[in-house]
């Protein structure tokens, strides 16, 4: 006769003898590919933002080093909560994005370089449409998923409303790089979720001629349209973007294939690049590291990107599967959009590199999404 068997994970037994046990299943792959990413990233803020060897600025490393810790600290709480129990609290987190969102493009916001999306909170700029991003990928997700796959006209509609009333507030701000992005995410969640292919070249097409209205109105000024376009035709530009672009390109091909060295590139270390530890900070990379570190950058993302589309094959549902998308086309269209402007192929968007362009808002958000992902291969068992 044989004897029944004990489940020590609800006994009280270790979890090590549980094979379900979430602990168990954290994927390290993708754990140390985004922590040499982002250890990548401070290392090259720190060289766009030092100064003169003799008195090394140590602000911005500081600072970003501080984003990292509290990115990973919310990376290992996003990756703790069973996203079951984060999934009832979809509409929440979506109305709660929302809100932050209304209330930036009211007094309460603060202007920067033509956009007012900042909460200014002492000397941390606090930017919504980053998390806004997370928020819409669990929100999207969740609703996405209660349909199973059965996605008629009228809940296309729907959804489209859902993700249009974040957009539109971004569109206020008006920010139409991050709205890009948006829609991204919103095409890959809807290509997975089973959207038809007729409806999603319908999307696609009115996409187009919207960002094409959107170019010719008044929704942007004329400087932010010259920097989206100053890429096609940089003879034409009107607003100086050429310049940035021009020294763009001149400081990744002076890397060559080796790179001048860390801290040794001249057209950072001289601050020819505006915004390098930003917008441009994948120029760094090119010039100290060359092809070689820049191609090792690309690889580390690749990694990344391959763990997440892996742990979405992997998911034990559907809600789960579409995070893991909604995630992936966030990294993928910034790493492209990114890498693509500071090289004169994609247009100035201001899109930031994920993990390695400075700022709290981009590098918080980027950790919570990684931490997602991990909760969602923790559990794919349960």
């Amino acid at each position: 006769m044989a004897l029944p068997t004990v489940n020590r994970s609800v006994t009280g037994g270790s979890d090590r003898r549980d094979a379900s046990a979430p602990l168990r299943h954290v994927d390290p792959v993708l754990l140390i590919a985004t922590l040499l990413v982002a250890a990548l990233g401070t290392l090259m803020v720190f060289s766009a933002t030092r100064g003169n060897e003799a008195e090394a600025d140590t602000f911005f490393l500081r600072r970003q080093g501080t984003f990292m810790a509290i990115g990973c600290v919310l990376m290992v709480l996003a990756a703790a909560i069973d996203y079951q129990r984060i999934r009832d609290f979809a509409v929440f987190i979506y109305g709660w994005v929302c809100f932050l969102l209304f209330l930036v493009v009211s007094p309460l916001g603060s202007s920067s370089k033509g956009s007012q999306a900042w909460f200014a909170l002492g000397s941390f700029q606090l930017q919504p449409s980053e998390f806004a991003k997370i928020g819409l990928v669990i929100g999207l997700g969740a609703l996405l998923a209660n349909w199973r796959g059965d996605i008629d006209l009228r809940r296309l509609g729907i959804a489209l409303l859902a993700a249009g009333l974040p957009m539109g507030l971004i569109m206020l701000q008006p920010d139409l790089g991050t709205a890009l992005v948006f829609i991204a995410i919103v095409m890959g969640m809807f290509l997975v979720a089973g959207v038809k292919a007729r409806h999603l070249v319908l999307l696609s097409i009115v996409g187009v001629v919207g960002i094409v209205g959107v170019l010719h109105s008044n929704v942007l000024k004329e400087y932010q349209k010259d920097r989206l376009t100053t890429f096609l035709d940089p003879g034409q530009d009107k607003s100086g973007t050429a310049y940035n672009l021009n020294q763009s390109i001149l400081t990744i091909s002076r890397g060559g294939f080796t790179g001048d060295g860390l801290f040794e590139g001249k057209q950072t270390q001289l601050r020819f690049v505006p915004e390098q530890q930003t917008d441009f900070i994948f120029t760094v990379v090119g010039e100290e590291l060359g092809f070689i570190g820049a191609a090792s950058f690309l690889v580390l993302m690749g990694v990344i990107i391959w763990r997440i589309w892996r742990t979405a094959a992997l998911a034990r549902d559907q809600f789960g599967q579409l995070v893991c998308v909604g995630i992936l086309a966030m990294l993928v269209f910034q790493v492209f959009e990114s890498v693509g402007m500071t090289m004169g192929i994609m247009p100035v968007t201001g899109i930031p590199l994920p993990f390695m362009s400075y700022g709290g808002s981009t590098t918080l958000a980027c950790f919570v999404g990684i931490g997602l992902v991990q909760n969602i291969h923790m559990r794919r068992f349960r």
